[in-house]
């Protein structure tokens, strides 16, 4: 008998998908060497993909990002199924919850950096929440709330002007090539 195989069609948006992600889980790897004064504590590099993903491929290819990003992160730092894989995914789907609402919002008024402090927020409100229903059954985990939301805070302005700065090349880099 002969083994049956399955082939999967790639398409250029798997690529895309592949290559950003590729791009997101590098940065996540970043994030895990830098030393940080509190667990939990990050920069969120992988987020800047995350939000330029979306500003230019739509929510659906973020959401990709994302996820993959959390998955394949976390088995290269050999966390897969601990602790810290499930607050990454917790933090990751409260950001695309919210970053699925905020595409509804006025274009003149909110960008990249409001959406990177609304990810940024949501993101350590679900960590916090699932810490404080899952590892710490005490509402004393509330009151690291205010530590991490300054670090939301400050990580979620820096990620979207970074953003902003490479939407900005790219758009550039796109408008000079096509006028060549």
């Amino acid at each position: 008998m002969i083994p049956s195989t399955t082939e999967l069609k790639v398409d250029a948006d798997d690529l895309r998908i592949a290559r950003l992600t590729a791009a997101a889980v590098g940065l996540s790897l970043v994030d895990a060497a830098i030393p940080m004064p509190l667990p939990g504590v990050k920069p969120g590099l992988a987020n800047i993909v995350v939000l330029l993903v979306l500003a230019r491929y739509g929510w659906k290819s973020a959401a990709w990002v994302s996820v993959l990003r959390v998955v394949a992160g976390s088995l290269l730092l050999g966390q897969f199924f601990a602790p810290g894989f499930f607050l990454s995914l917790a933090g990751a789907v409260c950001s695309l919850v919210a970053l699925a609402l905020v595409r509804f919002l006025p274009a003149r008024g909110f960008g990249l950096v409001s959406w990177s402090l609304i990810a940024s927020f949501a993101h350590i409100a679900g960590q916090v929440l699932l810490a404080r229903l899952w590892l710490v059954p005490h509402d004393g985990v509330f009151r690291l709330a205010p530590v991490f939301a300054l670090a939301a805070l400050i990580f979620g302005i820096i990620n979207g002007l970074v953003a902003c700065r490479l939407q900005q090349e790219l758009n550039a880099s796109i408008s000079h090539v096509e006028t060549a």
